[in-house]
């Protein structure tokens, strides 16, 4: 189950430095800064209703992101569900 930076990180590989020659550091930084800006401000996003991270952050539309915490492998619900040997060992 892929989290939400490496879902970010998987897609600049695939949509932007896979894509291009990077000759250089210049070139990359080039590439990698304008993927950032059209994700950020041109690509709609289900998560945020359609809008773009700009125009949610600049509506101060709340984003919870917990509504799908249990997708996270860090998120307290996910660590409940999974049983700790040590501590069943210790309450014996």
């Amino acid at each position: 189950m892929f989290s939400l930076i490496e879902r970010l990180w998987r897609s600049l590989k695939y949509e932007a430095v896979y894509l291009h020659e990077l000759t250089d550091g210049f070139r990359a930084e080039q590439v990698i800064r304008d993927w950032i800006d059209f994700y950020n401000g041109d690509r709609p996003h289900s998560a945020l209703g359609g809008r773009t991270p700009a125009e949610a952050y600049g509506a101060k539309w709340p984003v919870d992101m917990m509504d799908k915490a249990d997708a996270l492998p860090t998120s307290p619900q996910a660590q409940q569900r999974q049983k700790n040997p040590i501590n069943e060992i210790l309450a014996a």
